[in-house]
């Protein structure tokens, strides 16, 4: 039986970094506009943290009933260890989409944007089919692109939108710089299990583009990110510039990737882009500090 902290692991708590910014980054340029709800925005955080631990279960699930976990570097995974049973962490999986269905149903309910309802149940499939399915999309090469524009995007905006019920152009850019964090810690992660997952037929990006194509990607990813937000900063105020501070954070952790580091080693890395997001999300939004001034 898998004890309270075999679930916490599992549950992969160190990844909710990439639901919050998102969320604090669209409340952000909705503050300064003047259309700020705590309400809304405390719904919008419990969507995404369970979407976040959603989909870290059934990426748990679907990896461990293939077997592709069976060789990991990284955290403990329930199915896999035997600590838990395939069903047991299906049902965690399903149980976190459920709160986070709800929530937004709630959202829905108090802004009337109903056409919302469209764009949560594709957020819910795509949590799931990432890894599960017969042809889960993960495996394809395709996991950065959804992770963009969900984890960026969609987070972002749709923060923003049911606040305010319009997007300004800087939480476009506050997205784009959000979206090219959260890809980069997928693509550390999937360098990471480069081996083990090209030994287990996983098809990610990681494995298309080869060591050192991923590790340039990785490279070009955190370059997105500070251009866009500067494009904030141009859009809104020059406050803005304070989500650089990311690259000071980043600064190490890419000498390290493009220095070559595997296994173990890319968990500080995954560590220090964590925190570079939450760095990078007050910082993106802040006309908040223009808005004080």
């Amino acid at each position: 039986m898998a004890t309270l902290a075999d679930w916490v692991e599992g549950a992969r708590l160190r990844t909710l970094p990439a639901a919050v910014a998102p969320v604090v980054a669209g409340s952000g340029v909705a503050w300064f506009d003047g259309g700020f709800s705590p309400l809304l925005a405390a719904l919008a955080l419990v969507v995404a943290l369970a979407l976040q631990v959603g989909v870290n279960f059934a990426n748990d699930y679907s990896d461990g009933i293939r077997g592709t976990d069976a060789e990991r570097v990284g955290p403990m995974r329930l199915v896999s260890s035997g600590a838990a049973s395939p069903g047991q962490v299906k049902a965690a999986a399903f149980g976190s989409f459920a709160l986070a269905g709800v929530s937004g149903v709630v959202i829905v309910v108090l802004t009337g944007h109903w056409w919302l309802l469209a764009v949560g149940a594709a957020a819910i499939a795509a949590a799931w089919y990432y890894t599960g399915g017969r042809r889960p999309y993960g495996y394809l090469g395709l996991g950065e692109v959804f992770v963009f524009v969900f984890f960026g995007l969609v987070a972002v905006t749709g923060t923003t939108y049911i606040q305010l019920g319009w997007v300004p152009g800087a939480a476009w850019w506050a997205a784009i710089a959000i979206g090219a964090l959260a890809c980069a810690i997928l693509v550390a992660n999937n360098l990471r299990d480069l081996a083990g997952d090209a030994a287990a037929g996983k098809r990610t990006l990681a494995t298309r583009l080869g060591d050192h194509g991923t590790r340039q990607f990785f490279v070009a990813l955190v370059a997105v990110a500070g251009i866009a937000v500067v494009g904030a900063a141009a859009t809104s105020s020059w406050w803005a510039l304070l989500g650089l501070f990311m690259v000071v954070l980043l600064i190490g952790p890419t000498r390290q990737v493009l220095r070559g580091v595997n296994g173990r080693e890319l968990i500080a890395v995954l560590k220090s882009i964590r925190l570079a997001q939450l760095a990078c999300a007050p910082g993106s939004s802040s006309r908040i500090c223009d808005r004080a001034a």
